[in-house]
């Protein structure tokens, strides 16, 4: 038996005026996902526990069975591992995003917590610079992947209290800058970064072609390395995880799952869907689990772009979703899919909420239920009520 998770990130929402009060997902033209959701079992699922932030990185330790509660210690550690970095037990490690900061009414904006999606290759030229210039005994900067990067901070303070920049997209950042023990450290490394980065060669390039110059830095996702079961120990399985983004690489490092890195996935729209599925199958050759993981639901849901985030979802379906149930069908005798988001992030509000998502699970040994469509429709047609989103592991396997 083959196992998969299709996750589309972001993907529920709630009803939209510009779509005639629809969801993304009802608006969206999903024939795949809809077929899955007719042919298999479908529902809702709490996929983030009372009390922790609704992140996808606490989502994803969840779906994946792990009870976050007592062994998640932020984000920034798991993306920290997928670039290669060692933390020791008295590293603090945070997200380093670029940034472009806006102004309005005389205040300092949030205008772009994904720094125009620079590429990877622009974005190293900036790191390098803050390394040189900031680096020390104390902090170090590393480059990962577009906007996203790390900082650690050498017997660090957690007592900081940081906001995620995709939380105040078009906000002031004012009442957002840190706060807490530690703070002055980390906002002197901020305002650093903007000294460093108003004359960088790059950006001098980035405004000749007409792109936003990157402002800043932007510290958040605070945390220490954990202490994450075996995947492999837990379920007896061996697996993979495919996404563009470094958390989830990270996460599969921590697991024992491997990381397997897709050429030209960027978690935007233009990311390499074929390449993804194309991995995913082989994968599955001798491994027994695959988690396939696409970004850009939601990187269009935090931008508060419903065209984009329509357009995500039916490439999601199109070009993921489809051939991989193809796929399936032509390689493998018995397969089991869970297909879901891990949050909702409504377009309205451009960041996550704690909601229960709509979940669809197909394939050998699953009878059909009443489902039709696979939209926040059946959360409540559904014959599935998982409100401990760590069975849904077992709701996979059983």
């Amino acid at each position: 038996m083959k196992y998969v998770i299709l996750l589309g990130d972001g993907m529920s929402d709630w009803p939209v005026p510009e779509l005639a009060n629809k969801t993304p997902l009802q608006a969206a033209h999903t024939p795949h996902m809809d077929a899955l959701a007719r042919l298999g079992k479908t529902g809702q699922a709490m996929t983030i526990p009372e009390g922790m932030s609704t992140g996808s990185d606490v989502a994803a330790l969840t779906i994946l069975g792990y009870d976050t509660r007592h062994l998640y210690t932020g984000r920034s550690p798991l993306e920290a591992a997928s670039i290669g970095i060692e933390l020791q037990p008295t590293d603090v490690a945070f997200r380093c995003n670029l940034v472009v900061l806006g102004e309005a009414d005389g205040q300092r904006t949030m205008a772009d917590f994904s720094g125009g999606h620079i590429t990877t290759e622009e974005a190293r030229q900036l790191i390098d610079a803050l390394n040189d210039e900031l680096g020390s005994d104390a902090f170090h900067f590393y480059p990962g992947v577009s906007y996203r990067h790390c900082l650690v901070w050498r017997e660090g303070r957690l007592g900081v209290q940081l906001t995620p920049p995709h939380d105040i997209t078009g906000r002031a950042i004012a009442e957002y800058l840190p706060s807490g023990e530690g703070a002055a450290e980390l906002q002197r490394l901020m305002d650093a970064s903007q000294v460093i980065f108003r004359e960088h060669p790059l950006n001098r390039q980035r405004r000749e072609h007409g792109e936003p110059p990157i402002s800043s830095i932007w510290l958040w996702g605070a945390g220490k390395r954990p202490q994450i079961p075996s995947f492999r120990d837990k379920y007896g399985l061996a697996g993979a995880v495919i996404s563009a983004v470094d958390l989830h690489k990270g996460l599969a490092l921590y697991a024992g799952l491997e990381p397997i890195s897709v050429p030209g996935a960027t978690g935007w729209l233009d990311t390499n869907y074929a390449g993804k599925v194309e991995h995913a199958l082989k994968a599955l050759q001798d491994k027994d689990f695959v988690f396939l993981h696409v970004e850009a639901p939601d990187e269009a849901g935090h931008q508060g772009d419903v065209n984009a985030k329509v357009q995500a979802i039916e490439d999601f379906d199109a070009k993921v979703v489809g051939p991989m149930l193809a796929g399936l069908h032509q390689h493998f005798e018995a397969y089991r899919v869970l297909l879901l988001p891990d949050h909702p992030t409504p377009i309205v509000l451009k960041t996550h909420v704690r909601e229960p998502v709509p979940i669809a699970l197909y394939g050998s040994g699953v009878e059909p239920d009443a489902g039709q469509t696979f939209d926040e429709s059946v959360r409540e047609k559904g014959s599935l009520d998982v409100q401990q989103g760590t069975e849904l592991m077992r709701l996979l396997l059983a």
